[in-house]
């Protein structure tokens, strides 16, 4: 089933704590994972993202989870289905129909930016 989840990264270091955002789709035994720093909104400017390694399936399913090793805490803040218009899922563009709270529309990966729109 194609799902797709939107999770807060907190990342604590030893003076502070960053956050980022993870978002992750369903992809057959794993999932394709982004980073980026700021959510973008609709049909707004674009925001920097950035691949990562694939995370695994359990992603798609937890609510929260403290990280081993004091690495962070993860809480997820949005998910949903995904409809794929790309024509590939193996290639440095993507688009995805979402219908979540926060992130819903058209969701353009090229590269390393992202938009999403109203309007497909």
């Amino acid at each position: 089933m194609d799902k797709w989840v939107l999770l807060e990264h907190e990342v604590y270091n030893a003076k502070s704590k960053d956050i980022h955002y993870d978002f992750l789709v369903e992809n057959g035994i794993d999932c394709l994972t982004w980073k980026f720093l700021k959510l973008p909104l609709l049909n707004q400017a674009s925001v920097e993202i950035s691949k990562q390694p694939n995370h695994r399936l359990i992603w798609l399913s937890r609510i929260e989870h403290e990280l081993s090793d004091n690495r962070g805490f993860v809480k997820r803040i949005d998910h949903g289905i995904f409809k794929n218009v790309s024509t590939d899922l193996d290639s440095e563009n993507y688009r995805f129909i979402l219908d979540g709270e926060l992130l819903y529309g058209l969701f353009e990966i090229s590269a390393n930016s992202c938009r999403l729109r109203k309007n497909y």
